[in-house]
């Protein structure tokens, strides 16, 4: 069965009111994490989606440029995002057993959150109600405000994207405390961290985006600390 039929009938026992904790306690061991996630993102994401009032096709088109479809998994992909525009569950309760499930996990958590984000600017407009969507969302998952702010400013481009912001640092942090904030962002954006922590191959695009915005912030940081000798 391929991760697009577990990703619908999953989808499909939410919709009829099956309870999330159940649909995920059938998930288990490391392939079905990666299902997990998937599940999660497009789940959130519709929810999301509707918080403008109304679920776009580039919404939807955005699920595709996050996650990759093979050819053979077209009709079956398709079908998940017609499920994904039901109302399969409460945004805060489903993000709660979410929370609960990757809670020894932040990391994947961040993933999530990026996946969110990704479709909340699908439109080119980043509405009030999906910033206390996403807000909301990030408490649920406990993630520090300077993660959200730096996931935020890279993704909304209402102004040019401070580095140390995009970085979760401080102008007034040492440098070399910088540059290890920096190698450890790499590293946890590496394709083979992501997929260890079970974000599935289909999603790895997420990581191209994130890796481009955390290396030029680190090359605008270096840049001015050079201009300053």
């Amino acid at each position: 069965m391929s991760i697009w039929s577990r990703i619908a009938a999953a989808l499909e026992a939410l919709a009829q009111g099956e309870p999330l904790s159940k649909v995920y306690d059938n998930l288990r061991g490391d392939p079905e994490r990666s299902v997990a996630f998937t599940i999660a993102v497009i789940a959130l994401g519709a929810k999301m989606a509707k918080a403008d009032g109304l679920v776009t096709r580039d919404e939807v088109s955005a699920f595709r440029e996050v996650f990759t479809i093979a050819p053979r998994d077209e009709a079956e992909a398709a079908r998940v995002f017609n499920l994904a525009r039901t109302d399969v569950a409460g945004y805060e309760d489903y993000a709660t057993q979410i929370a609960r499930m990757f809670r020894d996990r932040q990391p994947v958590l961040k993933d999530l959150m990026e996946g969110l984000f990704h479709i909340a600017m699908a439109d080119g407009f980043y509405h009030p109600n999906e910033n206390t969507f996403l807000e909301n969302v990030a408490e649920i998952f406990s993630l520090p405000e300077a993660d959200f702010k730096a996931m935020r400013v890279r993704f909304v481009p209402d102004a040019q994207p401070d580095p140390y912001t995009v970085l979760g640092v401080t102008p007034d942090m040492p440098f070399d405390a910088i540059r290890r904030e920096w190698r450890k962002l790499v590293r946890e954006t590496h394709p083979d961290a992501m997929l260890a922590r079970g974000v599935p191959e289909e999603a790895l695009r997420l990581a191209e985006k994130r890796m481009i915005d955390i290396n030029r912030a680190w090359e605008e940081i270096n840049r001015r600390d050079r201009a300053q000798v």
